[in-house]
C-alpha cells in the first residue's frame, strides 16, 4: 500500500519542473514573476502543521509568507537561500522544508495526504460501499419543487469541454462512481453557464467541466468515505446537495490557443485550505485566473462555494428537488 510520501513525491517533482518551465516562459514572466528563479518558485507551498500552516506564496515577483503569526509578509533575499522577513525574523529554504527562525517546518501537500487516506479506506471494499449507497434512501422533501429539466452541457457551446473526473479513477475517491462521462444542469443554470462561456471566450478562455448534476447515491458515497474533519468539502446526504439538484457545477478554465488547463492555486477537488476561494497562496497568475473564472460566473447568477474555488451554485438551486437518476437513465430518457 502506498504511503502519503509515495503519493506526494511525484507532485513535488512536478512542481519543480513546472517552476523551471514557468521561469523560462516569456508570457509567464511578463504577467507575474520576472525576478524569481525556479528554486524560489518551487518554494511556493505550505509548510508545518495542517491546522496552522505557513504558506509561502508569490505576489508581483516577491516571495511572501502568511500564517504562524505572520501576516502577508514580504521576504527579502540575504543570499544562500536565506531571507529576512518583513517585520522581523528570518527564513531559510531547504529541500522539502524551510526553517522559520531556526525551527524546521517540513513541506506538505495536505490535500494529497487526505486523498491517500481516503483511497486506502475505499479500496478495502468499493463494491460494498457502492451497494450500500444504492440501497440508501434520500431524504423526503415535502415542499413543492420545480420539475427537473436537465440539459446536456456538451450541447451548449463548442468551447465547453468535459473532463468528468468521477467517470474515471482520477478523483479523491480513486475509483469511477459514474457509469459514463456526462454533465447536466437545470436549464436556467445551463443557459447562464453558456453566457459565462461566451464572456470567457472573448478573453481567450474556454471552460472545462469536471462535474455538474450528481445522483444522490454518489453524495452518500462521498460523505461516507470522507473523514469527518473534512466534511466541509462534501455535502451531507441528509440534506441533499446542490449538485443533486442540478444547480451546481465544478469547472476551471483552459487556454483556447493551447488547449492547456489553467494552473490554479490548488488542484481540483483538493481537500485542503489551498482550495478555498480566497486562499492567499499560489502565484499572482494563478490567483488572477481564479478571479477571471469567478467574475464571469458571478456575473451570470452563480455564487462560488467558499471552500472550493471551482464550485459554483446557481441562484435558483433551492427551487429544485434532489435527483436520483443515474447518467444512464438520463441518457435513455432523451
Amino acid at each position: 500500500m502506498a504511503g502519503p510520501f509515495t503519493a506526494i513525491a511525484p507532485f513535488l517533482m512536478g512542481l519543480v519542473l513546472t517552476a523551471a518551465a514557468f521561469a523560462q516562459s516569456p508570457s509567464a514572466q511578463s504577467s507575474s514573476t520576472p525576478s524569481l528563479d525556479a528554486a524560489e518558485m518551487a518554494a511556493v507551498g505550505q509548510y508545518g502543521e495542517r491546522g496552522a500552516p505557513l504558506t509561502v506564496f508569490e505576489r508581483d515577483g516577491v516571495l511572501r509568507v502568511d500564517g504562524r503569526g505572520l501576516k502577508d509578509a514580504a521576504l527579502t533575499s540575504l543570499g544562500r537561500s536565506r531571507y529576512r522577513i518583513e517585520g522581523g525574523g528570518e527564513l531559510m529554504l531547504e529541500p522539502a522544508a524551510l526553517r522559520l527562525d531556526g525551527t524546521r517546518l517540513p513541506r506538505h501537500d495536505f490535500g494529497a495526504e487526505v486523498e491517500a487516506a481516503i483511497h486506502a479506506a475505499v479500496r478495502a471494499d468499493p463494491a460494498a460501499l457502492r451497494a450500500r449507497a444504492l440501497a440508501a434512501k434520500p431524504p423526503v422533501e415535502t415542499a413543492r419543487r420545480k420539475p427537473a429539466d436537465l440539459v446536456d452541457l456538451s450541447t451548449l457551446d463548442p468551447t465547453i469541454r468535459l473532463d468528468i473526473r468521477y467517470a474515471g479513477s482520477d478523483n479523491f475517491m480513486g475509483l469511477a462512481v459514474y457509469e459514463r462521462s456526462a454533465a447536466y444542469l437545470q436549464r436556467p443554470a445551463a443557459q447562464a453557464l453558456a453566457r459565462a462561456a461566451k464572456a470567457l471566450e472573448a478573453q481567450g478562455y474556454g471552460v472545462l467541466i469536471h462535474d455538474a448534476y450528481r445522483p444522490w447515491f454518489v453524495t452518500w458515497m462521498f460523505w461516507e468515505a470522507t473523514p469527518p474533519e473534512d466534511h466541509m468539502f462534501v455535502a451531507d446526504p441528509a440534506q441533499g446537495s446542490r449538485h443533486n439538484r442540478g444547480c451546481a457545477v465544478d469547472l476551471t478554465l483552459y487556454d483556447l490557443k493551447t488547449g492547456e488547463p489553467a494552473q490554479m492555486p490548488s488542484r481540483y477537488d483538493e481537500m485542503s485550505g489551498r482550495s478555498y476561494a480566497d486562499f492567499i497562496g499560489g502565484t499572482t497568475r494563478q490567483r488572477a485566473l481564479r478571479a477571471i473564472l469567478r467574475e464571469a460566473m458571478v456575473a451570470q447568477g452563480f455564487e462560488v462555494y467558499p471552500e472550493e474555488w471551482w464550485h459554483f451554485d446557481y441562484g435558483d438551486w433551492r427551487s429544485y428537488g434532489i435527483g436520483t437518476e443515474t447518467f444512464t437513465e438520463l441518457a435513455q430518457a432523451k
